[in-house]
């Protein structure tokens, strides 16, 4: 089992080295907006100013690193270490690297991953040492624990804007059918003891009260959902079968309907919203006979398939994913053949970052309650 260590008797035993970019003042504050990316070595975890430019590098010792969020008031960073592929630790830490605590010990198989910071605790997933996967919590400030879901396959926890409510993942075990359209795919003919695994969405709140299944297809997985930022609606993609994926929303209450957006099959690589709630922007490939993986706007009404058009259309752009827009909307992060990039959302430019930033999962951004380093207590 994972365990939990004391926030008044552990700290982090990596010492955590602060460089600065070149250029930027040694010790100088941040101002924000901060975006957070690990980078491709896995060995250290960068921090951006996108309103002074400066730019801080963190390394936590000697394991793979990596950024899942920052705290609420923008003055912590939440990360995960581990030695390689072995389970991971969580950990948080001061933006500028001091104050390096571990939260949970990862241990004989159990781990942690995906961590999530909502308004007064963390929601991740905790892998067991049998392998199950659970949407757990732990609450920094005083270290309590506890467990959302019991099944022991789920995931993608993902906190609603005001950090109250969580939708997750939650896979089952469901017999074949006779085709792929039925309840799973079959392995051979005739056969009857085939089962597939297939997920829906649940929603719960942050109390554990509440819980319900938000979607409850008869055949199919659906995958990465993602809250409006006005919290009323859940986008996710449903997938019939592996990788013939298409674009959905739901209302975020209980007997919610959900809106299917599109119909063709596609390969979606991720999904997020508009900052207004009005769109959500698709990553994906061989969406309207385009074979690359480029930004699509994906509207809430009408059918993506005639309706998309591509956002930021730009033909260099044709390797774009993990699109993420900034607290305010006026920057978009993604990722452009693994390297990191910067858009202002309307003033159509892109920023430039110094050195080569080529990495393999999402950029965070700081919360719209970040009101600079110099406001976080010391």
């Amino acid at each position: 089992m994972i365990r939990k260590t004391s926030l008044l008797l552990i700290c982090l035993l990596a010492f955590a080295r602060v460089q600065a970019a070149p250029g930027s003042p040694p010790g100088s504050l941040l101002e924000g907006p901060l975006v957070a990316s690990d980078v491709a070595a896995q060995d250290r975890i960068m921090i951006y100013d996108v309103g002074t430019g400066a730019q801080r590098e963190l390394t936590f010792g000697t394991g793979w690193q990596r950024v899942w969020d920052f705290s609420p008031d923008g003055c912590h960073i939440l990360y995960t270490s581990s030695a390689g592929n072995a389970p991971a630790s969580l950990y948080t830490a001061r933006i500028d690297g001091g104050d390096a605590r571990q939260l949970i010990a990862a241990g004989d198989g159990a781990g942690v991953w995906e961590p999530q910071w909502g308004a007064d605790r963390i929601a991740f997933t905790q892998i067991d040492a049998n392998g199950d996967h659970r949407i757990a919590w732990i609450k920094p400030e005083t270290g309590e624990t506890g467990v959302y879901s019991v099944t022991g396959d789920e995931h993608s926890a993902r906190w609603s804007p005001d950090g109250q409510r969580l939708v997750y993942a939650s896979y089952e075990e469901r017999a074949a059918g006779a085709d792929t359209f039925s309840t799973a795919e079959p392995t051979r003919a005739g056969s009857v003891n085939t089962t597939q695994r297939e997920a829906d969405l649940w929603v719960v709140n942050a109390d554990g009260m509440g819980k319900f299944r938000l979607t409850d297809f008869p055949v199919g997985s659906v995958s990465m959902p993602r809250w409006s930022p006005d919290g009323d609606l859940i986008g996710f993609v449903y997938s019939p079968s592996a990788n013939n994926d298409t674009f959905w929303m739901i209302g975020s209450s209980a007997n919610a309907v959900p809106t299917q957006l599109s119909y063709n099959w596609v390969l979606a690589l991720d999904l997020t919203w508009l900052p207004d709630s009005t769109a959500m922007i698709a990553s994906a490939r061989d969406f309207q006979s385009v074979s690359e993986n480029r930004l699509w706007h994906i509207p809430l009404v009408g059918n993506a398939d005639t309706d998309a058009v591509q956002y930021i259309n730009d033909p260099a752009l044709s390797y774009a994913d993990y699109p993420r827009f900034s607290a305010d909307g006026q920057w978009l992060a993604l990722r452009s053949e693994y390297a990191l990039e910067l858009y202002h959302t309307t003033e159509f430019t892109w920023q430039p970052i110094s050195g080569s930033l080529l990495g393999n999962t999402p950029a965070v951004w700081s919360p719209a309650g970040f009101a600079g380093e110099a406001a976080c207590p010391a």
